[in-house]
Parts: C-alpha cells; sequence; structure tokens
C-alpha cells in the first residue's frame, strides 16, 4: 500500500511589489529623472514623483506583522496535526504489512484492514487538503485587510499632502528602478499607519 504524503507547503511571506506613483501638475515638462538635482535629505514637495518601497514597509507594519505571525502560528499547528497523523497512519500501515508477512491474520481479514487504511489514507488526505485550503483562505484575507488598511489610509494621506495617487500591485517587478531618497515616503507612511494601527487598538 502507498504511503500517504501528508505535507503542507504554506506561503505566508506576502509577496506584494506595490508601486505608488503620484502626478502633479508641471510634470509634463519632458524632463527625465536624471534631469533632477538629487535632494537627498531634503523634504519631499508638492510636485514631486513619491514611492513606497512596499517590501521595507510590510516589515515594519504593526498590522501585518501580527497578522502573520498569527497565520504562521496556525500553519505551525495545522502542520503538526498533520505529522502526527500521518506518523500514526505509517505506523498502522507497517504493523498490517507485518501482520500479512507473518501470516498473522486471514485473507479476509487482511483485505479488510486493507479497505479499512485505504479509506483511511483518502480522509488524511482530504483533511490535508481542507486545511490547505483554509490556511490560502485565511493568507488572502490577512492580505485584503492590509490592503484595505494601505488604501484608506493613503486615501486620507494623498488629500493631507495634496497628492495625486495611484495605487497598484505587482508581484513580480518594481516599476521604479533609480530614485533620489528624497522621493521615498516609505518612512512616513510607515509611521502613520502604525499611528493609526495603534489607535484602533484602544
Amino acid at each position: 500500500m502507498k504511503k500517504s504524503s501528508l505535507i503542507i507547503t504554506i506561503l505566508l511571506a506576502l509577496s506584494i511589489a506595490v508601486l505608488y506613483v503620484l502626478h502633479f501638475t508641471g510634470l509634463g515638462t519632458g524632463k527625465s529623472m536624471a534631469d533632477k538635482p538629487d535632494t537627498q535629505g531634503t523634504e519631499t514637495l508638492s510636485g514631486s514623483i513619491v514611492y513606497i518601497r512596499i517590501d521595507s514597509l510590510l516589515n515594519r507594519y504593526d498590522f501585518f506583522l501580527e497578522l502573520q505571525a498569527d497565520l504562521t502560528e496556525k500553519a505551525r499547528i495545522v502542520e503538526e496535526d498533520l505529522n502526527k497523523k500521518g506518523r500514526a497512519f505509517e505506523n498502522d500501515v507497517n504493523n498490517f504489512q507485518e501482520k500479512v508477512q507473518k501470516g498473522l491474520i486471514t485473507r479476509s481479514q487482511a483485505e479488510t484492514q486493507q479497505n479499512q487504511l485505504a479509506a483511511r489514507q483518502q480522509e488524511l488526505e482530504q483533511y490535508a487538503q481542507q486545511k490547505q485550503m483554509e490556511l490560502a483562505e485565511e493568507n488572502q484575507v490577512m492580505l485584503n485587510r492590509v490592503l484595505d488598511a494601505l488604501r484608506t489610509y493613503l486615501s486620507e494621506y494623498r488629500v493631507m499632502k495634496n497628492y495625486d495617487l495611484k495605487l497598484t500591485t505587482d508581484g513580480n517587478s518594481n516599476t521604479v528602478i533609480d530614485a533620489v531618497t528624497s522621493l521615498d515616503i516609505t518612512k512616513d507612511v510607515v509611521e502613520g499607519l502604525n499611528i493609526e494601527y495603534a489607535k484602533s487598538r484602544k
């Protein structure tokens, strides 16, 4: 009898490449980014194209980090449960095979037990698939909650800073190739997000 493979792979890390491009009046001058003076270390001004490093943001966003930690713990518990069930099933299979080899059970008994083990294997595989689906769904909900919080905050941030902000998501590419650091608003946004999250927990 084939032994069931009960290994779950949980993708917990959110691979989100989110680009925030702000277009302002006065950008249609034909100048490239290289034509702009390097204002590194100065405050970002209205009329600039600003951006956020989403990987850095997520690594410092308390809301995301807590959700990720919770999901990681759930995945660990599921994995332990599946491993425990898998080991128990494997032991029963080995015991059954040993009895058959030693002639300790009749052919009828062997057939009955083999059918029972086959049904149990199918149940375990279905159980593992169910847990995978549940974790995948929770992962998607986590992503939706984080993105919703980002959109809500950035909508207010756009009004506050008088920016025309667009949010796009792309898991495999980063549109910003090179830019002066003064256009990077990641730190400011992270601080604002964490303040808002701290308020929501009170």
